[in-house]
């Protein structure tokens, strides 16, 4: 029997390339499984699912071999398993058939240059947030408050004239937002009682 496995990442993405792909190879749909995880995540309950219904004599299609796997040590792995089980594995665009010597060769250095890619992706990201921190810039979100509105706020807070959740209200964030930007001790607490002069 043939089986087809297709990943996307996120949900965003289109997974119609991997399955029209599939599909022409000569699969049918509904022997078609699909993940959506990255390919840094060990668990993807669909390809657990195929892996378990692969009998000896079936073919483990895919369109390319980081739909499988990013990590070598997985990808070879899977791959001795297959051989073991009598199970072929087919990628269909980087003409990879298990069933030759040739094709596990190749299956094997291309698990190596995915994973170079990946660490690849990884240390540039990671390079890139370092000059960027060095020019003083930081990575995530623009604070929700300026520093004026953060030391407005921090004045409002100590002079007990507004709650936490006043003060929120004022500058339209939620509670969490003005209590990251407040120093000191943050006990929720009233507003200071006037007192009513006769």
């Amino acid at each position: 029997m043939l089986f087809g496995y297709a990943r996307i990442s996120t949900a965003g993405q289109n997974p119609d390339h991997q399955i029209d792909a599939l599909l022409r190879a000569g699969l049918d749909r509904d022997a078609i499984h699909l993940d959506k995880a990255s390919g840094a995540k060990a668990s993807r309950p669909s390809l657990a699912l195929v892996l378990k219904l692969l009998r000896e004599g079936d073919t483990l299609k895919v369109t390319r071999l980081d739909r499988l796997s990013r990590s070598v040590l997985h990808l070879v792995t899977l791959g001795a398993d297959l051989r073991e089980r009598g199970v072929g594995l087919h990628v269909i665009e980087q003409v990879i058939d298990t069933d030759t010597m040739e094709s596990r060769a190749m299956f094997g250095m291309l698990s190596v240059l995915a994973e170079l890619q990946r660490e690849l992706i990884v240390a540039n990201t990671m390079d890139g947030l370092a000059s960027a921190r060095a020019r003083g810039r930081v990575g995530g979100r623009r604070p929700k408050l300026t520093a004026d509105q953060a030391a407005l706020a921090q004045q409002l807070y100590d002079m007990r004239d507004k709650t936490v959740q006043q003060i929120a209200d004022l500058f339209g964030v939620p509670r969490s937002t003005v209590y990251g930007h407040l120093k000191g001790d943050t006990v929720p607490r009233q507003p200071k009682k006037t007192l009513d002069r006769a």
